[in-house]
């Protein structure tokens, strides 16, 4: 009892965080009756996906703030964006790659309000040359295979897609335009995001199970590519309208189209890309 106590309160403060601040959610307990059966559970995919259905929920017009693993996400951003990487510390090959950053001091007042300007002004001129494509090699994949599972990814009741296609660049391979994600049955995504609801058919839970089915072959979608950044000639126009290029808003010029909606995507185009 006293290490599933621990336990309980160890994910609830680190991988599976609310805004609850001193509540745990219950869903997590479900997971630790059977101290055996602890390591047979997809911690990191739960992570993740959790992650992403609180990234979700942050777009809402009425959410403020962000839970989650938040540890994971900033940590990602160091890899992938040397323009927002802190002081970073040497250490052992065995030491967590986490550990390594040393956390920056937060600003307040002013200075906070400048540096977040400051941030949107360097994402908004990003390029592809201010990427770290493959961080952690060319060769990850295969040391993890699972890396290169498409579809949903569950934690609980929450199920989000994950597909490695879209950024076959990680893996040191041409960006293609990849082919429609298996999608929710349906949604309800309300403004303040408390009641923010997604809906998936039965059988997506079988998707984890099939690995071997559900794992991209980098070699039959792309090619090897000797710049992380290559991209096929049609990806672009693609990527401007299925996102939005900037975070600061034009104030002056011609307005910027807005990215396609999936329910104005042509029941032609999904069939083309479907899985």
């Amino acid at each position: 009892m006293e290490v599933q106590c621990y336990l309980f309160v160890l994910l609830g403060s680190t991988l599976f965080v609310d805004k609850s601040r001193d509540r745990l959610r219950p869903a997590i307990n479900l997971f630790l009756k059977d101290h055996r059966l602890l390591t047979d559970y997809a911690w990191g995919a739960g992570a993740l996906a959790y992650l992403y259905r609180q990234l979700g929920v942050a777009t809402r017009a009425g959410s403020k703030g962000l839970c989650g693993c938040l540890t994971l996400l900033q940590v990602w951003i160091y890899e992938y964006f040397p323009l927002f990487r802190p002081s970073q510390l040497p250490q052992s090959p065995d030491a967590p790659r986490a550990s390594s950053w040393i956390s920056p001091r937060l600003p307040g007042g002013d200075e906070a309000r400048q540096r977040l300007a400051r941030y949107r002004q360097l994402l908004d001129e990003l390029s592809a040359d201010d990427v770290t494509w493959t961080p952690y090699g060319r060769d990850g994949h295969t040391d993890i295979p699972r890396s290169l599972y498409t579809g949903p990814i569950r934690f609980s009741y929450i199920a989000e897609g994950y597909d490695p296609a879209r950024c076959l660049r990680q893996f040191g391979y041409r960006q293609i335009i990849p082919r429609a994600m298996t999608v929710p049955h349906d949604q309800y995504r309300p403004a303040s995001g408390s009641s923010y609801i997604v809906f998936w058919d039965p059988w997506v839970n079988q998707l984890w199970d099939n690995v071997a089915a559900r794992r991209l072959d980098l070699d039959f979608a792309s090619r090897s590519c000797e710049q992380p950044s290559e991209i096929v000639e049609e990806y672009i126009d693609w990527f401007l309208t299925r996102s939005h290029p900037r975070i600061t808003h034009p104030t002056d010029g011609e307005p910027q189209p807005r990215p396609l909606l999936v329910h104005q995507v042509s029941y032609d185009f999904l069939l083309l890309f479907q899985i």
